[in-house]
This record gives structure tokens, sequence and C-alpha cells, in this order.
């Protein structure tokens, strides 16, 4: 059981994928002082027995062929989409505080406004510790929706899109696009309708 568990979790660990066992539901482990691996389930806690973490490996070894050069995708899905969120939330947001003092309005007010430009899809509002962030780069200098943005949000809010997936599309290089990032490719006339038709596709598919 020791060896097992050792082995299963020094795998993870190599794999940088450890910390995403909790995000998944899966159950996670941790070391004693002697460095000794302990698996517990995630929801009492309890200790796993062999059997449990011999479950446990080879559900995260079904992805391919040959499960000894297996790589447990739903994991490496979870850790890239960590790794997205952690970007995007280094990149500039503003709060309803932020947001009043730019626009030179009260917070209340600002407030209201966000939440019904919301229900009209046209701004991105993104839920975050409780809080709500508004993404910068769709504004512009007063704190308003970049005009060339609505007709490109509206379709992705519209299909329902988590919001951070449509945060990180179009601050991101886009396939559909050859590469070029949409919010920056909107600001061009010539190129703002083809990130139009590019995010209708998007949406069809969400």
């Amino acid at each position: 059981m020791h060896d097992d568990g050792a082995r299963l979790a020094l795998w993870l660990e190599e794999l940088g994928l450890a910390d995403q066992l909790a995000g998944a539901g899966l159950p996670t482990f941790d070391r004693d002082c002697s460095g000794v691996v302990r698996w517990r389930d995630p929801g009492t806690r309890t200790p796993l027995t062999a059997d449990q973490v011999a479950d446990l490996d080879r559900l995260l070894r079904q992805d391919g062929e040959d499960p000894a050069h297996a790589v447990p995708l739903a994991l490496v899905q979870l850790r890239r989409r960590a790794q997205v969120r952690a970007a995007l939330l280094a990149s500039p947001a503003h709060t309803y505080a932020s947001l009043a003092a730019l626009r030179g309005a009260s917070e209340n007010a600002t407030r209201f406004a966000v939440h019904k430009a919301a229900e009209r899809r046209a701004l991105l509002v993104v839920a975050h510790d409780g809080g709500t962030l508004v993404p910068a780069f769709q504004l512009d200098e007063a704190g308003e929706l970049r005009e060339e943005l609505g007709p490109v949000l509206e379709p992705l809010l519209a299909a329902q899109m988590d919001p951070w997936q449509v945060w990180a599309w179009l601050t991101q290089p886009a396939g559909l696009l050859g590469g070029q990032v949409p919010h920056e490719a909107a600001r061009d006339a010539e190129e703002a309708a083809i990130v139009r038709h590019a995010a209708v596709r998007l949406a069809e598919r969400a």
C-alpha cells in the first residue's frame, strides 16, 4: 500500500498535477514528517485502503493505450485552466469602486449600470472570490464598453459561455483568427467583421 501510494504521488508530482486533485474532486495525499505518503478520501478525509489507491491509479491512467505512459488528461486540463485564470487575474480589471472612479460616478450608480449592461449582454462581468470584476480590456478611456466590441461580446454572452472562457478567448491569440488577439484585432475596421464572425462561430460551438 505504502509503495503503491508513494509511486502514484511521485508520478503526479513529477507531472506537476498533484495540486489539481482537490479541484477534480479526487482523493488527495499528504506526507508526514518522515515523508510517508497518506492518501485521503475527498469527503471524509479518512485514509484510503490499498484497493482504493489501486482503483485511483487505474482511473488516472485510463487515458491512452499504455497505462505506463498515460497522462491524466482531466488534471492537465484543470491545471491549464488554473494557469489561464491566474494570467487573467494578473491583467487589468476593475471593481465597482475603481470603475466608479474612472467614470466619475458613485459606486452604487456604477454597480447598477454594470448589472444592466450585463443583462443586455453589453459588458463582460466575471465573478471572483465573492466579488465582481470588469475586465479592463473591453473599456475605453471613459470606462465604457468599446463600441467595436459590442457585436463581438453579444453572441458569446448570449450563448451563456463561461465568462472566464470569454475573457480568455478575447485576450489571447485565437486559432479562428490566425493567431491574432480578438479584442486587439477588432480595433481595425477591416478586421472587426472577421472577429465578429469568429465570435459567432465560437458561440455556436459552445
